[in-house]
């Protein structure tokens, strides 16, 4: 059930870059495709019965430890999700003012030779 919502949510995100004529829409899909393809990711790396990889101070215990990897990996997505995103909303501001509106047909328009 959770993995239908996850991929509900990616093609989500994937339809709204394709169908969506607004370029601040757009920027919110693949906001929301990412969200998703994180959440996948998270989905697939979570396993039941691991604890934390912290090692008590009386010496090594026979318990199977998380892998630290995959948080460091989504933690690294997140931030470069973020990133780029600011640097698309800029890209939005600067075409925003020279153009009167934000659709990507208009803009396509005004900006052929």
């Amino acid at each position: 059930m959770l993995e239908a919502f996850v991929v509900a949510t990616i093609l989500c995100g994937f339809f709204g870059i394709l169908f969506k004529k607004n370029l601040v829409m757009k920027i919110v899909s693949m906001d929301i495709m990412s969200t998703g393809v994180i959440a996948y990711y998270v989905f697939v790396a979570s396993r039941g019965g691991v604890v934390s990889p912290i090692v008590a101070a009386d010496g090594v215990d026979n318990v199977a430890y998380a892998d630290p990897v995959p948080q460091a990996v989504i933690l690294t997505a997140i931030v470069i999700g973020f990133s780029i995103q600011a640097v698309m909303l800029v890209g939005v501001m600067k075409l925003a003012r020279d153009n009167p509106t934000l659709e990507l047909s208009e803009i396509e328009k005004n900006n052929t030779p």
